[in-house]
């Protein structure tokens, strides 16, 4: 589920790229900091997303922004942002990468995830007894999917809607007022990851005899595929950009505007262009 979340660099201005910057360099730091070099393994641009929300409209007043010397790009300085939403977002990102990678070992039987899952093992066990809220939520998740996937469920809503369930409660960092609107954010913009993914998965899934909840869909002759696709994808942001919205966020507001009205189609536009490139052959 990871890669979905992201920017649209080209509309987004030079300050604001410093920004989200930073902010994913703290993400990064902190994963070291808190998980070693296998946190960093595990590095994405989603929970970077959260952080910008979740300090937009929170704020912190432990925010620190420190110049460091990266080992990966060491020809300059860079700079990062730390706060306590940054410890949070570096758990989240452990607990799904987490998830994930042992997913996938039961998908592909890929020795190397089962690795790096191997070795987050610990860290998976200590985010347990630190968000136990969160820890349930993605624990109910996957069982309930592997129930659904078993029995070959077509309902892409219902399915879909166990990613939205679980990516609410990550999205929802603390029981208080703003519990219910961060949820809802979270509840549609999973819904949203789930059947992008599943459309970008499609043919190889159709062609791999593997369970894809778009399947039927995708041999009815009686509707346009892909149009409908697109057009559960633009409700279930509609929805997500909506919960936004009322929130009182000015703060970053540009940025978090910038990814869901912009930055998480990226990937469609991706899938389109592959689409057209095979059809020219």
């Amino acid at each position: 589920m990871f890669g979905y979340i992201t920017v649209n660099k080209k509309q987004l201005s030079d300050e604001q790229i410093k920004t989200y910057q930073e902010y994913y360099c703290g993400l990064c730091r902190k994963l070291k900091q808190d998980y070693g070099k296998r946190g960093q393994l595990v590095l994405n641009y989603d929970m970077t997303f959260l952080i910008v929300l979740l300090s937009g409209l929170y704020e912190p007043d432990d925010e620190k922004k420190e110049q460091f010397i990266c080992a990966a790009h060491p020809a300059q300085k860079h700079s990062s942002r730390i706060s306590a939403i940054t410890d949070y977002a570096a758990a989240m990102n452990i607990l799904l990468a987490y998830y994930n990678l042992v997913d996938d070992w039961k998908d592909d039987k890929s020795f190397f995830k089962k690795t790096i899952a191997g070795l987050l093992k610990k860290d998976y066990q200590k985010i347990r007894k630190l968000y136990p809220r969160q820890v349930k939520a993605a624990d109910e998740y996957i069982k309930n999917l592997e129930k659904l996937e078993k029995n070959k469920e077509t309902n892409i809503d219902i399915v879909a809607g166990l990613t939205g369930d679980m990516l609410g409660e990550i999205f929802a960092w603390k029981c208080d007022e703003w519990y219910d609107e961060l949820k809802t954010l979270g509840f549609f913009l999973g819904k949203f990851i789930y059947i992008m993914d599943a459309y970008e998965d499609i043919d190889r899934d159709i062609k791999n005899n593997s369970y894809n909840p778009l399947e039927r869909m995708r041999k009815c002759c009686c509707m346009d595929f892909d149009q409908t696709c697109y057009l559960m994808m633009t409700r279930m942001m509609s929805e997500a950009a909506k919960s936004f919205e009322r929130m009182p966020i000015l703060l970053h507001a540009g940025i978090i505007r910038n990814v869901l009205y912009s930055g998480v189609w990226s990937k469609y536009e991706y899938i389109q262009n592959k689409k057209k490139k095979r059809s020219k052959k």
